[in-house]
């Protein structure tokens, strides 16, 4: 039995975690991906009601991305215009390339607000998903109470900053694009990590505010164990790059980040949560 949640305040000093491998830490970061979706493979009645709300919000994003892609070629010319002159070959080169960034950062921005987006919308479902997680490890910590109205205001703040902080990086990605080599490799590896990033952001906040953990405190307690919620993150990136996987995916990151939370993010002295056996801030 694990040992009883007591809550922390706000801003308490946070113990600093014990130093370990970090490629080893990213690793085991992207295995709690892979754990959440066992977690709801196991449950597929779980699996089935996350899907929800991820399905709502996939209709909207793929009618968005579809009317992009219809008139790529024509939002390509209007933006390349001093290649109008140039040979064809020449013309043709940069306008495939301005079109490959102009989508990528399309998705780019997509992925990162479609997880945001589909938070707020299926709260309910994602809220349930993560306290049977919890319970399933050993109970859930005494949810923090929050009038309603305050907690739809915070969810709508946090998906427009998120959205704002989206476009900025879309904007400097789709710029270093054109940059020969390096905006083919190195840029879409940088934006893999930016996603990933904010992605563990927004999948762990499900269980951190259930802490009373909000936006200030969230960053800087992933901060501590940027590793690990890098290769979570990565992972979860990767997965919804596939078609559909951030659809089929959705409940099981929702499940992973509360296992990442519960064992190696939310951590103080005396307080155990999990399977593990490692501190965890209640």
């Amino acid at each position: 039995m694990n040992a009883p949640y007591a809550p922390v305040p706000s801003g308490s000093p946070v113990e600093s975690p014990p130093r370990t491998s970090g490629f080893k830490d990213f690793l085991s970061g992207a295995g709690y991906l892979f754990r959440g979706i066992g977690w709801v493979a196991r449950r597929p009645a779980q699996w089935l009601f996350g899907l929800i709300p991820a399905l709502i919000v996939l209709v909207a994003y793929v009618a968005a991305l579809g009317a992009l892609a219809l008139n790529l070629g024509d939002l390509v010319g209007a933006l390349t215009p001093f290649a109008d002159d140039w040979s064809s070959s020449a013309r043709s080169s940069v306008r495939v390339v301005a079109g490959v960034t102009i989508f990528g950062a399309a998705l780019f921005v997509a992925i990162l607000t479609f997880t945001a987006l589909t938070l707020l919308v299926g709260d309910p479902f994602y809220e349930a998903i993560s306290a049977r997680v919890e319970e399933s490890e050993g109970g859930a910590p005494p949810e923090v109470e929050v009038p309603f109205l305050v907690s739809v205001w915070r969810a709508l703040k946090d998906a427009a900053l998120l959205g704002v902080v989206a476009v900025g990086f879309a904007l400097v990605f789709f710029v270093c694009g054109f940059l020969p080599l390096v905006g083919q490799t190195v840029v879409p590896a940088v934006a893999a990590v930016v996603s990933g990033y904010f992605l563990a952001s927004e999948l762990t906040s499900v269980a951190l505010e259930r802490r009373g953990v909000m936006r200030r405190e969230r960053f800087a307690l992933l901060k501590r164990r940027r590793p690990v919620v890098l290769g979570f993150g990565v992972a979860t990136f990767l997965i919804f790059l596939v078609p559909f996987g951030a659809v089929l995916a959705m409940p099981g990151a929702v499940a992973g980040a509360t296992l990442l939370v519960r064992e190696r993010v939310a951590v103080t002295p005396g307080i155990t949560g999990g399977d593990s056996g490692v501190p965890v801030q209640g």
